[in-house]
């Protein structure tokens, strides 16, 4: 696929990304390896996400002590189906230049799988890739922890490797 097919406008409304996996675990399991913290940790480069998960709560994704990355509001809470939060990125500069988009995880059962949908839209056009580049990084590791129980080295995980809990 190209970046075309990837990053299109729609309606107006700025550029969106799909990410697309399947999962073998419940849709329960798969819910709370997304909103339970010190799970999240695990697969998402040692970043770890507070909240209470109701509609209209605030969250905040950090790696403590280390660096803030991106708050939100839980705009949509359905477990064990549907979340959909707005993103703040914090990591950088540039990426707090980009200002809020939204991210939708949706989650459907197929068989003893899950389907896992990640849509990351309302991104301006032009949306530094530092935005949405981390998506597969992050689908691969959640894959991997919940079928194998084993935590995935990607390039983001490494990068802040001995950060926290990020390698435990």
């Amino acid at each position: 696929m190209n970046d075309e097919q990837l990053y299109t406008v729609v309606g107006g409304r700025g550029t969106m990304t799909v990410f697309e996996i399947y999962i073998k675990t419940t849709p329960e399991r798969l819910w709370e390896a997304i909103t339970d913290g010190e799970m999240r940790k695990k697969y998402s480069f040692g970043v770890g996400t507070v909240s209470d998960w109701t509609a209209g709560s605030e969250y905040r994704s950090a790696v403590p002590g280390i660096v803030e990355i991106a708050s939100g509001e839980n705009v949509e809470v359905d477990p064990p189906r549907r979340l959909v939060q707005t993103f703040t990125a914090q990591w950088s500069e540039d990426v707090k230049r980009e200002g809020t988009s939204r991210v939708t995880w949706e989650i459907e059962p197929v068989g003893d799988s899950c389907r896992l949908a990640v849509t990351h839209d309302q991104l301006g056009e032009g949306a530094n890739s530092e935005l949405y580049g981390g998506w597969p990084m992050i689908l691969s590791g959640l894959k991997t922890l919940l079928e194998s129980g084993e935590l995935l080295d990607t390039p983001g995980s490494l990068r802040f490797s001995g950060a926290g809990d990020s390698a435990s």
